[in-house]
């Protein structure tokens, strides 16, 4: 459950295996290889079977691609990673790349030679994505090769056994729809599409769909498995059996026709020959598309069935997370107070985390609520090391929080009845001015989104400015998005809701998403503050045209008032703070046994 602190980077070995790698490329007639963080289930957190890019890079990182040619070999990572990336590769083999600004298929495009033969694994990578890399490669006469197998596979000869974790039954006082409800809604969908049947391919969307929870994967407790949901009669599940308990099976026999993976080919190929089959082209790996033409069959391209209702939470799952948020607050306020009787200089990074960690299981038993495990690894940044966005603590990196410092901890949990993510940062002493003037223009943004206000149809880029607007005033801004959407005991990132500059999905009521903009000076310090919010259908404004959506705050914790600037708040910002602090108090003090944490969370919610 808890969290590793081995550096999981092998940067040392880089070189070799990249020379083993492209050892490969005459028999299998390509001039290079793309190695991208996906698995074949295209998730964003995979099994240990699947960490191809780490094993190949060093890096660990949950979003980057590698392109080893003869001659080359680039690691593309955003924003986010680009500090990471120094540390955990070897740069004498591998060069930096931008995810977002000149993808593989861009960089391809103006620097790959005429006749550039390109190798993917057609398991890991998505039909939208292979169209930019043929388009691309076509540009410049180029081709693409389907490899039969992964070259990578043959050369990673300790390569760790596919995961088979126990699956559990997420009961309807949590899931708040029954699966015979859900799977009908799914069928009426696929045939308003013209399609025989939905192949499934998201493993969170078997999980909702189903009414399941797995552990195959870390931190995110879906099982690692595919469906086939035809218009009518019983769906095709594809899942180990060695995963379920007698229970489970007989639950999912009510549900499904559940089946070993190894079938999964077979009955697609048949399913292919009885009608058009739907698939998401940007969740599926192309493989899928492959096997149903090379069947006869046809492809209908239609988004996840499943994604936009299990994302728009419903009356059960948001009281969920409600009550999960507020066993969540109590134990971070566990933990903050503990780390404020701390000496400056005395507790390291990982200390903290272990240090919350505990807290948590903690409130988790006084509540009869157990941690089901963290929902990603906790950033634990102290001085420099907050400023790396996405920051691991390890053995190797491990730091004391010392006097004068900034400290950023982002964490989050799970519990059955919700997902949590929640980052505060905190005053190790006394700070300069600088970054307290830069900690109040983030918590400007965070505000400016709590008490948003916006018309149906609104989107995520919409609302991104709002964030950003008091650092832009002050030459600042941040190298990712304001918010992304979280699951209900699922994903703690999970689409297509989100508030960035590229999302364009519609914000709909019961969509739960992350509100936290931040501030890096990299080699200095970082601040980030971060609730997770709901959208819902705001008050009726007096004298108002037309309805409004607004968001509700779940997340309960106080804010380092001794990093606020007073000054710099509006009487709207200043206002919200100090009713979100008196909310904070009323809330979790009758969840709080400890007379000293008691007295702490008083002192930290007084008004400012």
């Amino acid at each position: 459950m808890f969290q590793s602190f081995d550096s999981r980077s092998t940067p040392q070995f880089g070189r070799e295996r990249v020379s083993a790698l492209r050892s490969h490329f005459d028999g299998l007639g390509i001039d290079g290889f793309l190695v991208p963080r996906a698995d074949e289930y295209q998730g964003e957190y995979v099994p240990a079977s699947a960490e191809r890019l780490s094993w190949l890079t060093g890096f660990t990182g949950s979003a980057g691609v590698a392109l080893v040619t003869q001659s080359q070999a680039l690691i593309f990572v955003d924003g986010r990673y680009t500090t990471q990336l120094k540390e955990q590769v070897d740069g004498s083999v591998f060069s930096g790349g931008d995810l977002v600004n000149e993808p593989p298929h861009a960089w391809l495009k103006a620097n790959a030679a005429k006749g550039f033969r390109l190798g993917v694994d057609p398991w890991l990578h998505t039909a939208a994505e292979v169209r930019k890399l043929r388009k691309a490669l076509e540009e410049i006469a180029g081709s693409l090769v389907f490899v039969p197998s992964n070259p990578l596979d043959a050369i990673w000869t300790d390569r760790p056994a596919e995961p088979l974790g126990a699956l559990m039954i997420q009961r309807h006082e949590h899931a708040g729809t029954l699966a015979a409800e859900k799977i009908p809604m799914i069928a009426a969908q696929v045939k308003e599409k013209g399609a025989a049947a939905v192949i499934i391919t998201d493993p969170s969307s078997v999980a909702w769909l189903f009414n399941i929870r797995g552990s195959d994967v870390p931190h995110t407790p879906h099982p690692l498995a595919r469906a086939i949901v035809p218009v009518e009669g019983k769906p095709l599940l594809f899942l180990d059996e060695r995963k379920t308990g007698i229970e489970a099976r007989a639950y999912l026999a009510q549900l499904a026709e559940q089946l070993p993976p190894a079938d999964f080919p077979a009955r697609l190929e048949d399913w292919a020959r009885r009608g058009p089959i739907m698939l998401d082209a940007d969740l599926a790996p192309l493989a899928l598309s492959i096997a149903i033409e090379k069947a006869g069959g046809s492809v209908v391209e239609a988004t996840d069935p499943a994604r936009l209702p299990r994302a728009c939470k419903n009356a059960a799952e948001l009281e969920g997370s409600a009550k999960a948020h507020l066993q969540d607050g109590a134990a971070v306020v566990e933990f903050l107070c503990w780390l404020d009787g701390q000496e400056a200089g005395s507790v390291t990074e990982i200390e903290t985390v272990r240090a919350l960690e505990v807290a948590r299981v903690k409130v988790g038993e006084q509540m009869q609520n157990p941690l089901k495990d963290i929902s990603f690894d906790t950033i634990s940044g102290a001085g420099p090391d907050a400023a790396v966005i996405h920051y691991r603590v390890t053995t190797e990196t491990d730091r004391p929080l010392n006097e004068g410092e900034l400290f950023l901890i982002d964490s989050g949990a799970q519990y059955i009845n919700g997902t949590t993510d929640i980052t505060r940062t905190v005053a190790i002493g006394d700070v300069p001015e600088d970054r307290k003037r830069f900690f109040t223009l983030v918590l400007k943004g965070m505000i400016a989104i709590s008490i948003a206000r916006f018309p149906k149809g609104t989107r995520g880029c919409d609302l991104d400015p709002l964030a950003r607007i008091a650092l832009w005033k002050a030459g600042g801004d941040y190298a990712h998005g304001t918010g992304h959407g979280v699951g209900s005991y699922l994903s703690v990132h999970e689409g297509p809701q989100r508030i960035a500059r590229l999302s364009t999905q519609e914000l709909l009521p019961g969509m739960i998403l992350s509100n936290e903009p931040g501030y890096y000076r990299p080699g200095h310090y970082g601040i980030r503050i971060e609730n997770l919010i709901y959208v819902k259908e705001a008050t009726e404004i007096e004298g108002g045209d037309i309805p409004m959506l607004s968001f509700e705050t779940l997340t309960w914790c106080p804010i380092d008032r001794r990093l606020v600037l007073p000054e710099l708040l509006t009487a709207e910002e200043r206002d919200w703070l100090n009713g979100y602090h008196a909310a904070t108090r009323e809330k979790l003090m009758p969840l709080i046994e400890d007379d000293k944490v008691q007295q702490w969370l008083v002192q930290a919610t007084e008004p400012v």
